[in-house]
């Protein structure tokens, strides 16, 4: 369902290099599935496709129906990896240009503190039936908190007390502000495990409740997670395309010192798998002064902005392409009396052909550039191989922390942010951070 060739980046790797890799990520599978590592507490999505609870996916599967039967929207509530995992497999699935007007539509919120955006979005639904989908462990997060009290809010105006039926909340099983009130009011809920973070929980409820109310077939993707599983679990290494992908990531940074790993695809659909990837790895390497710099790129659009930089400037990243084997569709190219824009010579030929030898000739070029390269190719776009694809990221991610010597589970760095800000809007108990802050900004 997926394969990664490494051959364009084995040209920049010294082979004795090479041989010793393949102990380290041994060591850092046997570590992951031992649960020995730091932050194995958050452990559970590695055996969740086969652990997951069928009961509550059934459950998932009413909520749906019910959200389709009465709503034309579902607002879904979320930050990090609350939405993002939706996202990018709804971007993935969906046609670029939907043609059925009755179909569910799905709306983020809660990710962004734009006043802008949640007045429109406020706006936008005040003739329409909707249903929200807030997901928080804690529910007190300061972004989705703020977007669910003005959404919550207008839910009571619109429908009373019947407004709590169209509230779902994914939060903590057992504690936390969110499933306290969700016991008070009556929301239907649904659990974050209390094993597995946010980045790692696209197949738990957070991805499937919003997945499933769009209509795509959750069960087909953590069908493709297991199979995803069965392979990073028992493959040898050279067979392996979790292992490979992680050693030779951390051969570029060990060995060759690249800071920066650009995800590239020429299909825009993946483009929000590509934002999914940049948070899993970005937030779960990127400590202790340690990780890759996590970037991406849709060619060939980011060609024609990015491209001179890629090939002539600075030599510290390396690409790894994401593409797809079977084309989701294909136009062939006609041939023209005048042939002005001197395309005739494609007469006859697929756009997926074109767009195919463009990637062929961008990694060539690339690579006598001096950007190593890794290809990873899906088979087809479909919720089995992108159920494989998101396991594929996570157990490779989960490798190549543990290949570095951090912990993959923590993101300790994401809660300055946040005491500064509490602090700076007056939060109580922040008082003195805030006197310390506001000389510091003062000075500026």
């Amino acid at each position: 369902m997926l394969r990664v060739n490494i051959k364009e980046a084995l040209r920049f790797i010294d082979r004795s290099d090479y041989a010793p890799v393949q102990e380290t990520a041994e060591k850092a599978r046997k570590t992951l599935l031992s649960k020995t590592g730091a932050g194995s507490e958050y452990l559970g999505w590695l055996n969740w496709p086969v652990e997951y609870d069928q009961n509550e996916v059934l459950r998932i599967m009413e909520a749906a129906k019910t959200i389709q039967a009465d709503s034309d929207c579902l607002v879904v509530i979320g930050i990090g990896g609350s939405y993002l995992g939706a996202k990018a497999v709804l971007v993935s699935l969906e046609p670029y240009f939907p043609q059925e007007e009755k179909k569910l539509e799905i709306i983020f919120a809660g990710h962004t503190l734009s006043p802008s955006y949640l007045e429109e979005l406020l706006n936008y639904l005040e003739n329409k039936d909707f249903s929200i989908n807030v997901i928080s462990k804690s529910g007190t997060t300061t972004e989705p908190a703020i977007a669910f009290r003005f959404l919550k809010n207008l839910l009571i105006d619109k429908y009373g007390k019947a407004a709590y039926e169209r509230i779902y909340a994914t939060t903590d099983p057992k504690v936390g502000a969110l499933r306290t009130q969700a016991k008070e009011l009556g929301y239907q809920t649904f659990n974050v495990p209390s094993n597995i973070g946010g980045r790692y929980s696209v197949l738990t409820a957070v991805g499937l409740l919003p997945l499933a109310a769009a209509g795509i077939d959750i069960y087909a993707l953590l069908e493709g997670a297991k199979k995803a599983q069965i392979d990073a679990f028992t493959l040898p290494f050279t067979e392996n395309p979790a292992m490979q992908y992680a050693s030779i990531r951390y051969l570029m940074d060990q060995k060759l010192g690249k800071d920066i790993e650009v995800l590239v695809t020429y299909e825009p659909k993946l483009s929000y798998i590509c934002e999914w990837w940049k948070q899993l790895f970005g937030e779960s390497e990127g400590k202790d002064q340690k990780g890759l710099f996590p970037a991406s790129l849709v060619f060939s659009t980011d060609l024609h902005s990015l491209g001179q930089y890629i090939q002539e400037g600075k030599r510290t990243m390396f690409e790894t392409v994401l593409s797809i084997a079977e084309p989701l569709s294909d136009i062939e190219i006609t041939e023209e009396d005048d042939d002005l824009d001197q395309l005739n010579y494609l007469a006859g030929t697929k756009v997926e052909e074109v767009n195919r030898q463009a990637m062929r000739g961008t990694l060539l070029a690339h690579v006598d550039g001096g950007v190593p390269n890794i290809q990873i190719q899906m088979h087809a776009l479909d919720e089995e191989n992108i159920g494989y694809l998101l396991y594929f990221f996570m157990f490779s991610c989960g490798l190549s922390c543990y290949m570095t010597g951090v912990n993959p589970f923590n993101q300790p760095g994401v809660e300055s942010y946040k005491r500064n800000m509490f602090a700076l809007l007056g939060k109580k108990g922040f008082e003195e951070l805030k006197q310390k802050l506001e000389k510091r900004l003062k000075n500026d």
